[in-house]
């Protein structure tokens, strides 16, 4: 890794948190592949050597916590920019995109197909052209519930225990304690005890 940041601009860029180039730095790309890759892997020996897929898994997320079950298919674009906290279930099609920093809580379910987000591409034309993209933090906080096909958006924060229904679209941050639902996705009632 010390490396590939040496000789990658764009790389360096990624972890500092400032504007890439993605598709111009063999880095990114090469990190992403690999991802994939092991992603590919971890798919195809689930059923057969689940001890080996969860292996993988935590060698793709080195900051994944214990106790952590998900079903397949996964799709992570770089899973050294990820934290999952202890015990937290991931159902299928879970996928990451982009390489801003994600950050789940512990105890969370997360329904399947659920989407994460992290790149804002440049709204100047030339710039867009250029393939200037921001990759911004994602978080969820601890014991949230993602419904099904729920989708967050970059920059998000969704706070401890809220619920998010199926299918919202999550473009602003959530509190703590609700439940949040729609397109987009607004709190509608706080959780009680």
């Amino acid at each position: 890794m010390q490396a590939l940041l040496a000789a990658d601009e764009d790389l360096r860029r990624l972890i500092a948190g400032d504007w890439i180039r993605y598709r111009k730095s063999p880095a990114l790309q090469e990190l992403s592949w690999d991802a994939h890759a092991t992603c590919a892997k971890i798919n195809r020996v689930f059923y057969d050597d689940p001890a080996e897929a969860r292996r993988l898994f935590h060698e793709l997320v080195p900051g994944a916590g214990e106790g952590i079950d998900f079903v397949p298919p996964i799709s992570i674009d770089y899973g050294m920019r990820l934290v999952i906290g202890d015990r937290t279930f991931i159902n299928a099609d879970f996928l990451v995109i982009g390489g801003g920093q994600v950050t789940i809580g512990a105890d969370c379910l997360i329904g399947p197909r659920c989407g994460i987000y992290t790149p804002n591409h440049a709204q100047d034309i030339a710039r867009r052209l250029e393939g200037w993209e921001l990759p911004e933090p994602v978080v969820i906080g601890d014991n949230v519930w993602l419904g099904g096909s729920v989708t967050l958006t970059p920059g998000v924060t969704i706070g401890d225990h809220s619920i998010v229904g199926a299918g919202s679209v999550v473009t602003k941050d959530i509190p703590s304690g609700v439940v949040a639902v729609g397109n987009p996705c607004r709190p509608i009632r706080r959780i009680e005890p």
